[in-house]
């Protein structure tokens, strides 16, 4: 599992044991902690292993695929910050593309034949129609980051089209809030968080000073956006659910798209005020002129993922509040105790 100490990844480890699998991970901890480990070693009362590795190094994921027994490939490591892609694009596209053919070229070679891969809900850009189905026109991205997911589809669609010997699944996230409920594992932003969750669980922890809502014209209920919002949990379950559906598989080549969602759209401000009611913390919030790219709304059709993976979010976005809170107490107590 690439980037298996990242927020996402981290929490999939811990549904994959569950579920029977032995994850082994692989990051260079660019973009996450080592803290991770010791939170997943918690929960689970064991080590797992883990190659500290660069996805682009050839030689490294040579010898790993040599000396693991890998079934598959759960691939999340990539750069994710929109802003530093427009900033350093060429960054951006040879980590993100250059490992994804690295591991395309491997997995022939030692035999490995099932891939889920990490894409984005931001391959449709602001859909004419919602919800979006996995049949909706994709749009041009809005960042550099947002093209590598799209261009990443393509990759793998065409290698499987070339009849290279791999079974996959791009799974289209929405938008991953929440935290593991032990509070052990969960986000964990480097600087000045680019998602809302944890933005608003810093103001309210008295991290920042103030959240500004990004626009309050929009065509939504109350003006702000709208986003289908997903706890990491359910989107964790998804992956088991795509390997064990490969895993199943008949074929010597596939490629699918799934959205992996709730089906709801919320705005910004009822997160907001769900977060108020559910954690009894008042945010201090202003409503600021739109963001340029910020998509006016978005949210998923998810029947294909419940017909072909029998998946279905089953956590309520106050479940996932509760959670991303719970989270960040426990992460002002590490502050404090040191």
């Amino acid at each position: 599992m690439t980037g298996g100490a990242g927020f996402i990844g981290s929490h999939t480890v811990v549904s994959l044991i569950e579920a029977g699998f032995e994850p082994i991970i692989v990051d260079d901890f660019s973009n996450s902690q080592r803290t991770a480990l010791d939170g997943l070693r918690t929960i689970l009362g064991r080590e797992i292993t883990c190659h500290t590795v660069n996805c682009t190094d050839a030689a490294a994921m040579h010898e790993i695929f040599a000396n693991e027994r890998l079934s598959g490939v759960i691939h999340f490591a990539a750069f994710k910050a929109v802003g530093e892609s427009v900033a350093k694009p060429l960054k951006y596209y040879r980590n993100n593309l250059d490992s994804l053919v690295l591991l395309l070229e491997l997995m022939p070679q030692y035999g490995v034949k099932n891939l889920v891969f990490s894409s984005s809900c931001t391959v449709y850009g602001q859909p004419k129609q919602l919800p979006v189905t996995e049949a909706t026109p994709r749009q041009p991205a809005e960042s550099p980051y947002g093209n590598t997911k799209a261009i990443s589809e393509d990759i793998i669609r065409d290698a499987v089209r070339s009849e290279l010997p791999v079974r996959a699944l791009a799974l289209r996230y929405f938008n991953p809030i929440g935290a593991h409920p032990s509070a052990q594992i969960g986000e964990l932003p480097l600087g000045v968080p680019a998602n809302l969750v944890p933005f608003i669980t810093q103001t309210a922890a008295g991290i920042r000073p103030s959240l500004m809502v990004y626009g309050g014209d929009y065509d939504t209920p109350d003006g702000t956006c709208i986003r289908d919002y997903i706890h990491v949990m359910d989107l964790a379950e998804a992956h088991v659910q795509a390997l064990r559906k490969l895993a199943e598989s008949r074929e010597t080549s596939s490629y699918d798209v799934i959205n992996i969602g709730t089906g709801r759209g919320e705005t910004v401000l009822s997160l907001i005020k769900t977060f108020e009611q559910e954690t009894g913390v008042p945010l201090n919030y202003t409503i600021g002129p739109r963001r340029p790219g910020d998509i006016e709304k978005v949210y998923a059709d998810v029947t294909k993922a419940t017909q072909t993976l029998g998946w279905t979010a089953r956590r309520s976005l106050a479940e996932s509040l509760q959670d991303a809170w719970r989270w960040q107490e426990k992460l002002n107590h590490k502050v404090l105790e040191l």
